[in-house]
């Protein structure tokens, strides 16, 4: 009887407030309240001490909190009823300057872009989610044409697809996305008959976005402002290039590199982040073809804008400005795609990833 009291309670009252974790390049990972009626967020708090917790991914099964560090370490952290965090452990990336990092369905491995030795890993994950012994380590060997970003290869992010078999990992330095078959019983990584997809040269492919039937990645060049749009075959591996569309507005001559890229939960709309221009770039995407054709640019509210977050109601989008230590909403008409103007900002410091648990 009590159950359904509160669950006829909940249908009355529905709770609309959710938890944001934002990793920093500063002293640790913060935590605010997102209010999903009226677009307000709370100023973030710190919920962790950690150095420099850039990016941050959860764990599929279990409460826990995942982050790469300074010192070039990856770590978990329990996350509590009230959502504050508690360090489980931490271990060592494999490599230098992890920047990006994500976890297998099962659970039980981490795989972790090191940015500044180009190399990318996987880690075992024990019982409670926390990181061990690095189980495979791979470093590309290679440059591209931009003397200055691409004198060797830079890995930029990790990704499994949704049949756990395959890693994807967006290397800057190579103007390649290099693809690895995954044993998610072992963690191991193997080499795959499509072992690449190639980006144009000087791209600098830097992060990746599936659509939510997984029949086309979408991949952000850093370097030439462009978004590649590909065909994924899931029983192979491959990413084919079909389309390539650029990120900036006609006549936009100032300095620009982009950042984050992602696609809207419905799979008609994609979004990528200009720093510089400081926008986020809107894109129609076509169910059947997965080409894109652009739809918006605009402002983010803020300066430099590392990352964002479509919440997952699709009506709106949270974006992190590394430069402005700001964090601002901008709402998202689901049927559109369309942005609005930011609804709310707040402070943060060096804030570089959102994630709602």
């Amino acid at each position: 009887m009590k159950t359904a009291l509160f669950l006829a309670a909940l249908s009355v009252s529905p709770i609309i407030a959710h938890p944001v974790y934002i990793g920093t390049a500063a002293d640790g990972i913060y935590l605010a309240d997102f209010n999903a009626e009226t677009g307000v967020l709370t100023a973030p708090k710190l919920a962790a001490k950690y150095q420099a917790p850039g990016f941050l991914a959860l764990h599929p099964e279990k409460p826990v909190l995942h982050c790469v560090g300074g010192g070039n370490t990856v770590a978990s952290f329990s996350i509590a009823k009230d959502n504050s965090l508690s360090l489980l452990g931490s271990a060592s990336s494999g490599g230098n300057g992890p920047c990006h990092l994500a976890i297998d369905a099962s659970g039980r491995s981490l795989a972790v872009a090191n940015y500044g030795d180009g190399s990318f890993a996987t880690i075992r994950l024990d019982s409670e989610g926390k990181p061990g012994e690095v189980v495979s380590l791979l470093k590309m060997e290679g440059s591209g044409p931009n003397k200055q970003r691409q004198n060797e290869a830079h890995a930029h992010g990790v990704y499994f697809d949704k049949t756990n078999r395959f890693l994807f990992v967006p290397d800057l330095g190579i103007d390649k996305v290099v693809i690895r078959k995954f044993d998610p019983a072992t963690s191991e990584l193997s080499a795959n008959e499509s072992a690449e997809m190639i980006s144009p040269p000087g791209g600098g492919p830097r992060h990746l976005a599936f659509s939510p039937d997984e029949k086309h990645a979408y991949v952000i060049n850093e370097l030439t402002n462009t978004v590649s749009v590909a065909e994924f075959n899931s029983e192979t591996g491959a990413l084919k290039p079909i389309q390539e569309i650029a990120t900036l507005p006609e006549g936009f001559t100032e300095q620009n590199t982009t950042a984050e890229i992602e696609v809207h939960p419905n799979g008609d709309f994609v979004y990528g982040s200009n720093r510089g221009h400081d926008s986020i770039v809107v894109y129609k995407r076509d169910p059947k073809t997965g080409k894109l054709t652009l739809a918006q640019h605009a402002p983010c509210g803020g300066k430099t804008p590392r990352h964002f977050k479509i919440h997952p109601s699709g009506k709106w989008l949270i974006c992190a400005h590394q430069n402005s230590d700001t964090i601002s909403v901008l709402s998202l008409d689901p049927a559109t795609g369309l942005l609005g103007d930011p609804k709310s900002t707040v402070s943060a410091p060096k804030p570089i990833c959102i994630l709602f648990p």
